[in-house]
């Protein structure tokens, strides 16, 4: 009997601790639910774009003038180490302003091989444009806009011959791959005149 009465005693006098350390069960009900890793809420990236996939037509302007003459068209190159001509010249003056021909950001504006050369990554792609032989009037970096002028023709260094033969290389890439840089021009960039309407047969002529 008397141990019975010692116990229960005991048991009388842990009860206040116990219920000190115990959480009451309002606080496991609010308790928040552990969060995902680190990094798990950011979307994977998606897979590369094909080699084979075609150039959206974003273009807005020429680099250089208004429809200025090819000199020489894009030639690609059987092998990547073959040759061909990995871009297009366009005929243009010393001295002409070059011109970003969509938006995207400056991911190189420097020298190369002793020319003046700038590198463009379009917004929205995984295209890049460069420009070349080009003085360079924005920097690395430097985020700019369609039609944005991004530097001037040099005197020197064209590949096209003398000065009289002046021009402007533009290229076109997708990773370490070149493109044809006119893809990027709409139709109503890429044609030659304005359109004009033929006589339809049957129909006279206004007087």
């Amino acid at each position: 009997m008397r141990r019975a009465m010692r116990c229960t005693a005991v048991w009388a006098a842990c009860l206040p601790a116990l219920a000190l350390t115990a959480p009451a069960p309002a606080a496991w009900a609010g308790a928040p639910a552990p969060g995902p890793p680190a990094g798990a809420g950011t979307p994977a990236p998606g897979p590369p774009t094909p080699p084979g996939a075609p150039v959206p037509a974003i273009g807005r302007t020429w680099p250089v003038g208004v429809r200025p003459p090819v000199l020489r068209g894009w030639e690609p190159p059987a092998t990547v180490y073959g040759p061909g001509h990995r871009g297009v010249d366009l005929s243009a003056p010393p001295g002409s302003p070059v011109r970003a021909v969509a938006a995207g950001r400056v991911v190189f504006a420097g020298r190369v091989a002793g020319r003046g050369v700038v590198s463009v990554a379009l917004a929205g792609t995984d295209l890049r444009t460069t420009y070349e032989p080009v003085s360079p009037s924005v920097r690395k970096g430097d985020a700019v806009a369609a039609g944005a002028v991004v530097g001037v023709v040099e005197p020197r260094g064209s590949h096209c011959g003398s000065a009289s033969a002046a021009c402007v290389h533009w290229g076109l890439l997708r990773g370490e791959t070149y493109l044809d840089p006119l893809s990027l021009l709409p139709p109503w960039l890429l044609r030659r005149g304005p359109s004009r309407l033929l006589p339809v047969l049957g129909v006279p002529l206004p007087g």
